[in-house]
Formats: C-alpha cells, structure tokens, sequence
C-alpha cells in the first residue's frame, strides 16, 4: 500500500504567509527602499545628481525632512508586499511542490528558474498599481514644494492617480515591472533554494536559521548584481510626468538615455542602498515565511 502523501498547507495559507513575511520585512527596509529610489532618480535627465552617495542621501532626507521622512511610502510599500509578494511566493510554493517528485526530490535548477519567473511575472502585474504609488510617494521629498504631487498615503496615490491621469496610469511601467521581476525571481528564488540546498548538502549546516540568512543573503546579491538595469527603467518611467501631453520617457528609450546622459555604469547606480534593501529584505521575508511555515505545520498539521 503506497504511502500516504504528507499533509501541506491550504493554498490560501502559503499566500497569506507569503504576503506577510513580505510586509514584516518592509517595515524593517523601507527607509533603504527610499534611499534606492532617490539614488536611483538623482541626475536625472541633465540635471546634477543631488546626492554624491547613499549615506549623503539619507543624511540629506534626515535633515531636510525628519525621521518621518525616511518612511515616506510605508503604506504604498505594505500594499505592494500584500499584492506583489502574496500572489509570487504563493504561487512559486504551490509549483515547487507540483515540481517535486513523487520521491520527494525537489526540482533541478532550470526548473526552479522557471518556476520563480512565472510567479514573479504574475505578482508583479497585480503590483503594479501599488509599484506606481510606490516610486512615485518616495521620490516626492526631492522636488521642489510646488512640483510635489503630495499624496496622504498609498489609498489617496491610487485614487488620485485614477482620478487625474486615469486608470490605465496604475499600471504605467508594467512591462519593465513584470521584466525586473522575471529577472529578480529566476536569481532570487531558485539561488535561494539552490544555495539553501547546497548548504544542507555540505553537512556544516541544519535546516536553521543561520543556514536561511547565509541563502538569503547569497541570493540578495546574485539578484542585485542581475536586476539594476531593469530596476532603474521601471523606477524612471513610474516616476515620470507628461510634457506636453507625450510622456517623458518610452520603454525602449530610457536605457538609451540614461547611458548616453549619465554613463554605463549609471545603470547600477545606487547599487549600495539596492543591496542594502534587498538583502535585508530577502534575508527577513524567508526567515519570517519559514518560521511561520514550521509553525503552521507544528500547530496545525502535525497538531
């Protein structure tokens, strides 16, 4: 008689528990999500680049706009947490296990690649609205008084942006926002669980935490390395504004452009503060997701 398969967690379980392990890691990195976005927006176009580097620039948002100004965005960066990363981990954990073989040997490298494109594919078109209001409530500190587009909280962004440049606008960069996203998932999720199964299979490591941070955070710089280009597109065309009625920037342009004005390696500006936020959060979105993971099954499955 064969064995009967071991219970898993609902599917609206794994995208809960991805959603909240997203937003738990967003409190503790916005400020550095700030910081990036700054960098990334700092020279833009043929203006002089307001911050020299990363440290400059979170100095300069202290002093110019308190403590309160380095969580500007809070809610636009829970939002996304709650669209973006509940739809990606939930639907990469449900194809993991799909993949998995009867054996229980997990899928080989390309797979997991995959896997982890799809999902982020998907997650970042549900997030988009909020990647919009995102980009667009961070950088507001560093115009002028009267060009800040001065939006309350993430709600109030969506609502306005409906309101005075339509709905379609929400989703405005989708297309280098579901790129960035291919690319960030194919490094971060299939590094991570290649670099977490490396780890196990070295015989120094137990499926702990210590073993979760040195993944995470080996995953967190493969993707940083990888994604900065696309990145800093996205950002730029979330961020923009219509000049006389034409939009500043088209998809296919704003590399061009930022190479041409700012220099090659302009398109990792910010690389710092990237992986400064993006390690952290890597690191603290699957720590928290395992551990709620091994509780659930601790409580409930096993209960």
């Amino acid at each position: 008689m064969a064995e009967a398969k071991p219970k898993t967690s609902p599917k609206a379980i794994k995208f809960l528990f991805g959603g909240l392990a997203g937003m738990g890691a967003t409190v503790f990195v916005q400020p550095l999500d700030l910081v990036k976005n700054r960098m990334q927006l700092s020279g833009q176009g043929t203006t002089a680049r307001e911050y020299k580097t990363s440290f400059h620039a979170l100095f300069s948002i202290l002093r110019n706009e308190g403590v309160g100004g380095i969580y500007t965005g809070l809610s636009a960066g829970l939002l996304r947490q709650a669209t973006y990363t509940t739809t990606r981990l939930g639907i990469y954990t449900i194809l993991f296990e799909k993949m998995t073989g009867a054996d229980g040997r997990p899928p080989n490298f390309l797979l997991k690649a995959l896997i982890g494109m799809t999902a982020g594919a998907i997650g970042a078109f549900v997030g988009t609205p909020a990647e919009v209001a995102l980009i667009r409530m961070t950088a507001d500190g560093r115009l002028p008084a009267d060009q800040r587009r001065g939006y309350s909280n993430v709600f109030n962004a969506l609502a306005r942006i409906t309101r005075e440049e339509g709905v379609t606008t929400m989703w405005r960069g989708c297309i280098p926002t579901m790129a960035r996203a291919v690319v960030v998932n194919a490094a971060q999720l299939a590094s991570y669980s290649q670099t977490k199964q490396a780890l196990l299979d070295s015989g120094y490591f137990g499926d702990d935490i210590l073993c979760h941070f040195c993944a995470s955070m080996i995953s967190g710089l493969v993707t940083t390395a990888a994604s900065m280009p696309v990145d800093i597109v996205k950002t730029r065309i979330q961020n923009m504004k219509m000049i006389d009625g034409k939009p500043e920037y088209k998809n296919g342009m704003v590399l061009m452009r930022v190479v041409r004005n700012e220099g090659f390696f302009s398109l990792w500006k910010g690389f710092t503060p990237y992986y400064a936020r993006l390690g952290p959060h890597t690191v603290l979105t699957f720590i928290f997701l395992e551990q709620m993971n091994r509780f659930y099954k601790t409580r409930v499955l096993d209960g």
